[in-house]
């Protein structure tokens, strides 16, 4: 080997070792990725509410008198709990009080005039039935015993008379009593006074038709709950009643709750400015958890469709158009795109049908810049 090709080996080592520092030194720093292993797991295809739902007492009464008056008693306060039959507001009503008072004595004169008519009209038919037999042998008169059977009869007619009175003292006081009644305003239902509309002494009216006015008192039953919330009109034709459901509510954190859906509506909300949407009823399935509820609170619904038991599974998060994630190759410290088939997903997995292996490590943070295939990187020091 001469000394020309030694200068020549020498300059295109030369050369080499400065492309490697110029490499070196410009190269791009190695990008932090957050990773996740491909797992074996449950999967669940699930759809939501769109907007918060509500929890509905199952019954619900906004209760207020058939007629108006000035309030005379009012024996509760809001947050009692109350029994069926309870009274809850009276109107002042001595005038009807008196009334049926009134006509209860009179229903009770009436069953006494009938009772002495009757009484009358059987001594009468016992007196024209003995004259009868009298008459047929010889001893009285005929004109005699004509005018006591006649008079037997008409005293009969009286005592048929007075017991029709009766019905009609009785027809008397059950409108009585009616009128009475609408006075009052009685718990139909076992619950508790959400809200009071009305203090002592003063005037209440009932709605008039077409114009809605404040309820005098909202009974709640709160033995029985559901939850009610708003489906997107093209999720809703997925679900069926029976579905197992979980509930979240906003008043107890991260706390699920379990639930079947109970109906669905037969029609579609459509509001101004908002998506159209279905209302689907969901209902408690222990009864344990009903005693801690309130009606009113917001709630959240996850309607389960589909379940895949022991599947492979990744993130949702690291999924790009259905069908990519990147791979970190721990071994030479690069990420590589890969295409893979998918299954069903939630907001938390997707199942993996092919394309991926067990234990594979799936880059999670695919948002963050620089991460492309054949990236350098890294892992994190610490997930996000």
């Amino acid at each position: 080997m001469n000394r020309r090709h030694v200068r020549w080996i020498i300059v295109a080592l030369a050369i080499a070792g400065a492309g490697v520092l110029i490499w070196h030194y410009t190269r791009p720093e190695p990008i932090e990725v957050v990773v996740k292993p491909v797992e074996r797991g449950t999967v669940e295809r699930t759809v939501a509410n769109t907007r918060a739902g509500t929890v509905k007492a199952c019954r619900r009464a906004k209760l207020s008198p058939s007629i108006g008056g000035q309030i005379a008693k009012l024996p509760i306060r809001e947050g009692d709990t109350v029994k069926a039959g309870k009274l809850l507001l009276e109107l002042w009503n001595k005038d009807l009080v008196a009334e049926a008072g009134l006509v209860q004595s009179e229903a009770e004169s009436a069953r006494a005039h009938a009772r002495a008519a009757c009484l009358k009209a059987d001594v009468a038919q016992r007196e024209a039935n003995r004259l009868v037999k009298l008459r047929r042998t010889g001893a009285v008169s005929e004109e005699k015993t004509d005018r006591a059977v006649t008079e037997a009869k008409a005293l009969r007619a009286d005592c048929e008379a007075a017991k029709a009175s009766i019905l009609m003292s009785e027809a008397r006081v059950g409108v009585a009593k009616a009128n009475l009644a609408r006075t009052r305003l009685i718990a139909p239902f076992d619950g508790v006074i959400a809200e009071i509309n009305g203090e002592l002494n003063e005037y209440v009216t009932p709605s008039p038709p077409g114009i809605a006015t404040p309820p005098a008192v909202d009974l709640i039953d709160n033995s029985c709950f559901y939850v009610t919330a708003p489906i997107d009109e093209v999720d809703a034709s997925e679900i069926a009643s029976g579905m197992t459901a979980r509930v979240s509510l906003d008043a107890f954190g991260d706390r699920g709750f379990d639930g079947n859906v109970r109906r669905i509506a037969p029609y579609v909300l459509d509001r101004e400015k908002q998506a159209r949407t279905v209302d689907v009823e969901v209902e408690f399935t222990n009864p344990q958890d009903i005693r801690q509820l309130l009606a009113g609170y917001s709630a959240d619904v996850e309607i389960i469709l589909d379940v895949r038991p022991d599947t492979l599974r990744i993130p949702t998060e690291a999924v790009l158009d259905g069908k990519r994630v990147f791979v970190y190759l721990a071994g030479k410290k690069v990420i590589k795109e890969r295409i893979f088939k998918s299954g069903i997903s939630n907001w938390d997995y997707t199942e993996v049908v092919s394309g991926l292996k067990m234990d594979e490590l799936v880059v999670v943070n695919v948002d963050r810049a620089g991460v492309k295939d054949g990236a350098h990187a890294v892992l994190a020091k610490e997930e996000p």
